[in-house]
């Protein structure tokens, strides 16, 4: 699945609150294993496979990018 079509799956999240649980949702979505939420590490490491979620100061969603 490319990553456009990704986003296409997932866009519905962006404006929703961010939980932990909703990696599993997203990686079960787009069968992608590494999703990376707002604040967690992660490698310096290129991975275009990766989905990075992205929120605001109030936990909300604003985002998806991939590296």
């Amino acid at each position: 699945m490319s990553n456009e079509v990704v986003l296409q799956q997932i866009q519905h999240l962006v404006g929703t609150r961010y939980v932990p649980t909703v990696k599993a949702y997203i990686s079960e979505l787009t069968g992608r294993d590494r999703v990376v939420g707002p604040g967690e590490p992660t490698t310096r490491e290129f991975d275009v496979n990766r989905i990075n979620i992205e929120a605001d100061g109030a936990g909300i969603i604003t985002a998806f990018h991939f590296s």
